[in-house]
This record gives C-alpha cells, structure tokens and sequence, in this order.
C-alpha cells in the first residue's frame, strides 16, 4: 500500500489530515425498430439489467445512479460502465487498470506499483478512502484498512461521478466505484483461463455456473436449459483466481488467491435470494518504484536517474500479507400490488499486517534525517523510514429499500425509498523509526535497522445510519424530473491508551442532509440533455488542536450535460460540465504544526467526454476526454491560494479500438490497440515543481477456435520510461514499465 512519509502519515493518521493513505446477447432494439448484430458473449442473461453482462462495450443500464435499474439516459449525472468484455479484452488485473481509459477518472496517480491497493481521483478528488462500494453497499477505509476486489470477481466496474451522498451517504466529492460482482445465471456455463506475463507472475481463474431444478428428468435433475420463469430452480456459481512469481521491480515477488462461492434460489419469479462469499489472502515483498525523489525520476539527479525497477526495502524484513473474508445476501421479492422489496447485506473481516522500510527522500548527515532534494553524499544515500503497521477491520453494511411506479394525472412516478447502515471498526496498531540509509544507485542490503517506536494504538469505529427517498417523474411526453433527499446520522468515535500522544480519544456525532435535482428532456432522436444539483458530505476522522473531532466536509456541485443513444448505432455518448465545490477540507493549522484545522476550500470545475459503441459485430470504440480546472480557494497558507492542488492533471484523453475478423484467412483473429495521453501535474501545492505529460500506447490480439482462445496483452508498448505523480518533493512514483501478458482460455 502506499506509504506516506513518517511525518505525514503519523499526522494523517492520528489527527486526521487529508492526504491519501492509505451469452449471447440480444441486440439493441432502436426506435426505428432496427437492431445491430452483436457478438455472442458467454455467461449472459437477457435482458437489460443493471447488474447483467454488458452486451459488448455498450451498457445501457445501471443501478448504481439511482439504487434501481434504470436507463443510463436517465440518471442526471455522468456515468461510466466497464463491462467484463472490456475488463478481459484489456486484461486489467486490477480495479485501477481497468479505470484507464474512463473519463473523469485519474487511476494509478501515485505509480502503477502497488499491489495491495486500488488508488484512483475522481473529478480531481482521492476516492479511495471513501469512494469504493461493492454491490452498492460501501467499502470504505481509513488508513492500511482497506479491503481490495480482484477484476476478475467483478461483472462491472461502474462510475458515478459527482457527489453521491444522497443515495450512498458519505463518500468522495468527485465520485464513486461501485464493484458489481459476478452473479449466478441461468445457463450452465464453465471457463478457465491461465496467464503469465514478462516478470514471470503467473495466474490461473476459474468461472463455472450450474443451474439446477427445473430440468429434464431424464438427466438426474440437473438442469439442461434455460428453467421455466415458474420454476423454482437454484443456480451456483464459484469462481476463483490464483496468481504469484516476481513483480517488475528487484526482489519484490507476491503470491495471491480468491474464491467467491455463490447460490442463488429462485422460487418464483417473484423471489430471489442469493447467498456469497468471498476469501482472498495477499502474501508479498512490496514493490518498489515509489517514494522517490523528485531529482532521480523526474529530473536527473547528479548521478543520474535511479531506476524504475529498483528495490529499496529489505528483503529479509520486508512483507506485506492480508487475509480478507466477505459474506452477504441479496434478496427481492415483487408483491401482488407492484411494490418491490430489496435487501442485500455484508460482512467484512480483514487482517492486514505490513513490515519493512521505505525511502524519504535524500540523506541529510547532518541531521540524521531524510528528505533533501538532491544527494550531498558520495554514496547518494536515501533515508529510509522504518515502518510496521497492523490492522484488523470488522464492517457491516446493509441496505433495504422498496420502490413502486404509479401514476398521478399526466405524471408517471418511480419511488425509491430505503434505509441503509455501515458499521466500519478498525483496530489500528503503528509503529516507525528511522532505518539505515542506502544508496540510491548501488543499493546493499542486510544492514540491521533501527529500533522503532509505537506511535499509534486506536480503536476507530464509526456507524452511519442513513434514509433516503427518491421520485424519478416522467410527464410531458418526454420530461424526466429526478428528486432526491437524504439524511443522515454518523457517530465516530476513537479510543487509544493514554500514554500515546498521536492516538487521541474523542467522539462526534454528527447529522447530514443532502439533495439532488435533476431535470432531462429525451428527445426522440436518442438525445438526453439534462441539468441536475447535488450536495454531499464527507466524515472525517481526526482531531483539532483541541482535541475536538472534525466535522464532515462538506459541499455541492453543478452539473449539465447530454447523453446520446444514436438510432440505429449501438453507442452511448456523454458530454458534461460541473463545478464541485468541497469545503471544510482539512488544512496545516498554523498555530501549531502538528495538527490540522478545518478552513479550507477546493473547486473543481471540468468537461467530461465519454464515447463508446459496438459499431458492428465485430468493430468496437472508445473515446474519452477530460479537461479539469481545480483552484485551491482558501488555506490557511494564503500563497497557494489561487494554486491548483497537487497530483491532478489538467488534460486526460484516451481512446481504444478492438476489431475481431470473421472471414477470410484471419478468421478468429482479434485486435486491439489503446493510447492513453495524462497531462502534467503539480508536485505540490506551491505549484513549484511539475510532473511532465506522457503519452502511452497499449495493444492486444487474440485468437479463438471453437472453446479455446489465446490472447497476448501488451501494457506500455513502448516501454515509456516516466513518473505517474508525485505528493512532494520526496514522494515520486514511477508508473508501469511494459508489461506483456500472455494468457489462454477455455469455455464449455
């Protein structure tokens, strides 16, 4: 996970600063009554729901913008859908590869190095503490404690950008992930795929569903076809992966496994309720490539640059291990009167645990300390920060809602109203020191470490109660008025031994409303321009100087735009513009350095595009673009005012094209190929130093024949050597170098 320096993460920690720490499918019906042929995909249902398989590139329902099953051209707000088509054809292996090439999105700021950890901005803000939900119920995080989804487990990857708070509660002004995990289907289906890539880490997955009851007695009960919607019928679905070798940088090497069991029992078509878990454990030598200097990655230092691939922890000290186990329910039920019920609940245990020494910037003889700019010894020494930390998380989370659709007059009403909880308890244990120092371009290991000291012991435990009431209203022959409210109960609480200075005991109780309001007229020529306003609210933990707890942030955002379902084309284009303006943001109090205090402010104002369509059966495209204008609006340092924060690019465009032959003598054949293009972006908040732009090429092709297929990915074609972002002068992490992956597959 990524390591804030000792000084900034025993401030963020403790006193709560915000710095980041932590198939076949049918095709679309036009109006016209035309329809687009499209690729058959494996382990699909028809029909058109928010958690269904994407039919290609092109999804035209969600339930993460509105908590039902909605049109996308409905939801007053931008969102983006990565289907398991897009997930494979890219083989993202994390949550953050697969958000490359979405627009509004900032994956991978800090470095593409960082296996335990999904890191990704949001419209210009962190949404990784606060911005991950599964299946629509939370995922939050506080410090180390954070759980991590494999791509592979997930049938979705959706983003709704803006502030969610009004269905959700707190989260992330710039937005949400919300994981959609793969569900049992009603087809028997199996699929097996195994892969290395150019490191030697190598993997295996599995995905196989069985349907049973409603069958053909004739063969012992199993099921042969797809059941009767009468029927009561019962479909189990376990997929699983396994992966471990070497990671790109020295030394560094993992070992990681998951499995997700699920039965699903339908007893009617009126009735389902499904049950799942999901085990995972992570075992690793952290990789390296973060924590750099500014001068030796980004610009030269004296001797030069040090390399993306090396390692500067200690081998026999170093490891980083998880164990995290989830279980939950779905559950819906329609009664004779239309009204539907919905319930889904989670549980989450975590066992997180992290040793060994990470680098701060150059080595100061004078001090005994790190953090120089450039080297002044002959060895060109990094300090080193010694650092372990423990941690132990129990979540729950749970969401009950009913909706109804009725009419009133000319008015057509769908109404959502529900209740949702999350219980998130941390035990979180630190430990740091100062490590030997070692040289940034012939590093040693071996030498003994230095003592460290416990800084930290806290209990954190925060519950959030939450009810919400939403109408979407069609009239007019074409109107869609959107009206949401919410309000919230969040209760925060921090216990640690008195003996420690840097783990304070304190509790907040606090309440929250917020709001939406949208309004869209669709025309008939599939074009959706909409307007809408939000508010949000953010918890965050810590304390003043005080020892009085913060008040959530807080803020709202303007948002207008147009959604585009082109007749007679398979494709969704979305265009927007917003301004967010997040407040309460915790800043240095000047009054004394070693706690914050809540007087900043930040704005985002931005245009979002995002393009994609299944142009033919065998032609699809992507395009995105992203333009942001932040400001740091007030600080208690008044020079930055004015400044744009740290590590969030101006300009983001990407755009990829996959196309399958079907004749001729490449038949089977598939190509793909991507360009990402991410902007420069400040090293911090004076606006002093920059992180320059970067261009990166990605390609795939593949080969299928009946079950079987092959596919060699290729990340970072070129092998561009550059640093993905920095929080600092002493902070700067190196992204991905190529990356090629190699993988066969296959299906029965």
């Amino acid at each position: 996970m990524y390591r804030a320096p000792f000084t900034l993460l025993l401030l963020s920690t403790a006193l709560g600063a915000t710095l980041p720490l932590t198939g076949v499918a049918i095709a679309q019906q036009a109006q016209t009554g035309a329809s687009v042929d499209l690729d058959a995909v494996s382990v699909e249902t028809q029909g058109d729901a928010g958690t269904s398989p994407v039919n290609g590139y092109v999804a035209t329902a969600t339930s993460t913008g509105m908590k039902s099953d909605v049109p996308v051209t409905e939801i007053p707000q931008s969102v983006s859908v990565i289907g398991r088509n897009e997930i494979d054809d890219r083989k993202a292996l994390k949550v953050d590869e697969a958000l490359r090439y979405t627009a509004g999105v900032r994956a991978e700021p800090f470095g593409g190095p960082d296996p335990d950890t999904d890191w990704f901005y949001i419209r210009g803000f962190n949404a990784t503490q606060t911005g991950i939900f599964l299946d629509n119920l939370s995922l939050y995080s506080y410090a180390f404690g954070g759980f991590q989804v494999d791509p592979f487990m997930l049938e979705r990857v959706e983003v709704l950008k803006g502030p969610a708070s009004v269905l959700y509660g707190g989260s992330s002004p710039g937005g949400l992930v919300n994981l959609v995990r793969k569900r049992p289907q009603d087809t028997n289906s199996g699929y097996a795929e195994i892969g290395v890539n150019n490191f030697g880490n190598a993997y295996f997955a599995f995905d196989i569903n069985q349907v049973f009851g409603a069958a053909d007695p004739l063969h012992g009960g199993l099921a042969t076809k797809a059941p009767v919607a009468s029927d009561p019928t019962w479909m189990v679905r376990v997929t699983g992966r396994i992966a471990g070798g070497d990671q790109y940088t020295d030394e560094s090497h993992d070992f990681r496994g998951v499995v997700m069991p699920q039965i699903t029992y339908r007893p009617s078509k009126e009735t389902e309720l499904t049950v799942y878990a999901q085990i995972a454990a992570l075992d690793q030598v952290n990789v390296g490539g973060s924590f750099l200097p500014y001068y030796g990655t980004v610009k030269d230092a004296p001797f030069g640059r040090i390399r993306s691939d090396a390692y500067f922890g200690e081998p026999s000290l170093d490891n980083s291990r998880y164990t995290q186990t989830m279980v939950g329910y779905e559950f819906s039920h329609l009664f004779e009167n239309d009204w539907k019920f919905s319930s889904s609940a989670r549980y989450g245990y975590l066992n997180k645990r992290e040793i060994g020494p990470y680098p701060y910037g150059y080595y100061d003889p004078s001090t005994g300390y790190g953090g120089l700019a450039l080297p002044v010894t002959p060895d060109n020494l990094l300090y080193r920060i010694g650092f372990e930390g423990k941690s132990y998380v129990n979540s729950f989370a749970t969401d009950n809602r009913v909706e109804h659709e009725f009419d009133t007059g000319p008015v057509a009403h769908k109404v959502v109203i529900g209740t949702d909880y999350t219980l998130y308890k941390l035990d979180n244990w630190q430990a740091s020191g100062g490590g030997t120092p070692i040289s940034a371009n012939n590093p040693v290991f071996g030498v003994p470490q230095g003592p460290t000291f416990v800084y930290l012991d806290q209990t954190l435990t925060q519950q959030q109660l939450g009810a919400y009431l939403q109408d979407q209203m069609r009239f007019g022959d074409g109107w869609i008025l959107t009206l949401n409210g919410r309000y919230d109960y969040v209760n925060t609480r921090s216990e640690s031994p008195a003996t420690l200075t840097f783990s304070p005991n304190y509790k907040m109780d606090d309440t929250a409303a917020t709001g939406r309001a949208g309004l869209g007229y669709e025309f008939a020529n599939g074009v959706t321009p909409y307007v809408a306003v939000a508010s949000f609210f953010n918890p965050v933990v810590g304390v003043n100087a005080t020892n009085t707890g913060f008040k959530p942030e807080e803020g709202y955002q303007y948002e207008a735009g147009v959604k585009i379902q082109p007749i007679g084309l398979d494709a969704l284009i979305t265009a927007s513009v917003f301004q967010i303006t997040r407040q309460n943001v915790t800043v240095p109090d000047v009054n004394n350095i070693f706690f914050s205090t809540q007087l900043g402010e930040v704005r985002s104002s931005g245009f979002e595009l995002e393009a994609k369509a299944n142009i033919t059966r065998n032609l699809r495209l992507i395009g995105t673009f992203t333009a942001l204008d932040m400001e740091i609006t007030k600080d208690t340092d008044t020079a930055i005012i004015g400044n744009e924060p740290m590590l969030v690019p101006k300009t983001m465009a990407s755009a990829w094209a996959d196309y399958k032959f079907d004749t001729g003598p490449l038949t089977g054949f598939s190509v793909g190929g991507g360009v990402r293009y991410i902007g420069s972006s400040w090293v911090d908040d004076e606006n002093t130093l920059k992180v320059p732009d970067v261009t990166l090429f990605d390609a795939a092709i593949r080969y299928e024949r009946d079950r079987w297929g092959v596919a060699l990915n290729v990340n970072n074609v070129f092998d561009k050597l550059y640093v993905s972002g920095c929080q600092g002068i002493s902070t700067c992490g190196y992204g991905d170098r190529r990356t090629i992956t190699l993988s066969a597959h296959y299906k029965w």
